[in-house]
């Protein structure tokens, strides 16, 4: 872990804005995009980088946007990482957004958010708050191979109720899946039973498969060889080395999406769930420096 003096933190304009308070990850998830040479990372991926000043810099420039909008988190580096333990500087971008009457959609794989379900709560009272939860397998066993460093799918799961119960809208990324290892019907009709169960706003598939480049490649192959024995030139033999690597079951598994979702009134495409949490409440309760 290293820190930094960022010049910015905001990125975006207009509806919907992002920020990432760390850069790196220490989840250790096999499948990480993030870990992508396009990426130009310029220190190891788990010697995460602190913005040390992302409280402060987000505060001057929500202070300065005429419009409040949503403020994601979450999309590169998890916010829930583990020196969030002893940093708390998502926290105290929470306390920011919320002085400054914007709205939040936070992503993560940590049950760590729980810390903060009071400022989340009270976001969603003033503004808007949606937490997003990825789930991949829901085999906890599985789970520990595909993301060793972090809190398993039932946990995740445990999360999303926690929130339901604040009345908190929830999303699911229900991805990646992985070719031949969380691809089956009985995997995916499991998670999306208990995203029916604690009562999720949407669920975000991209087409039921993973992505794979330069950087990412070789550390997921890497951990094939070490957990799946000849899957790596399973996957070369079928994909060679194409970026978007679709499961041969996709259209079963969407087909399982698509039906559960109708039934229950989830949001079931990326369009429909972005524009959820993206979208602003045009009227929302004004708070003073002087109520939080």
């Amino acid at each position: 872990m290293h820190f930094v003096d960022a010049k910015g933190i905001l990125t975006g304009s207009g509806g919907f804005c992002g920020i990432n308070v760390y850069r790196g990850c220490s989840h250790g998830c096999i499948y990480c995009d993030s870990r992508s040479k396009c990426y130009r990372f310029t220190h190891p991926f788990e010697d995460i980088e602190v913005k040390q000043n992302a409280p402060e810099l987000l505060d001057a420039a929500l202070r300065s946007k005429r419009k409040k909008c949503m403020i994601g988190t979450g999309s590169m580096s998890d916010p829930y990482m583990h020196c969030e333990e002893t940093l708390g500087l998502t926290r105290r971008c929470l306390e920011v957004i919320l002085k400054n009457g914007f709205g939040v959609a936070v992503q993560t794989k940590s049950d760590r958010i729980l810390r903060d379900i009071d400022l989340l709560s009270e976001i969603n009272r003033t503004a808007k708050c949606v937490v997003q939860v990825t789930l991949t397998t829901y085999d906890d066993d599985l789970c520990s191979i595909l993301e060793p460093n972090v809190c398993n799918t039932k946990r995740r799961i445990e999360v999303l109720e926690e929130m339901q119960k604040r009345g908190i809208p929830t999303v699911v990324w229900l991805t990646p899946i992985l070719p031949f290892i969380n691809d089956t019907a009985e995997n995916i009709t499991a998670i999306l039973n208990e995203c029916v169960r604690v009562g999720v706003k949407g669920i975000i598939d991209f087409g039921m498969g993973m992505t794979l480049r330069e950087g990412d490649r070789e550390y997921y192959y890497d951990a094939l060889d070490r957990h799946f024995p000849g899957m790596k030139e399973r996957y070369i033999k079928r994909y060679g080395n194409a970026y978007e690597l679709p499961s041969p079951n996709a259209q079963e598994l969407r087909g399982i999406l698509r039906d559960i979702c109708k039934t229950y009134g989830i949001l079931s495409t990326p369009e429909e769930c972005f524009g959820f949490m993206q979208e602003m409440p045009e009227k929302y309760p004004q708070i003073s420096l002087f109520d939080v």
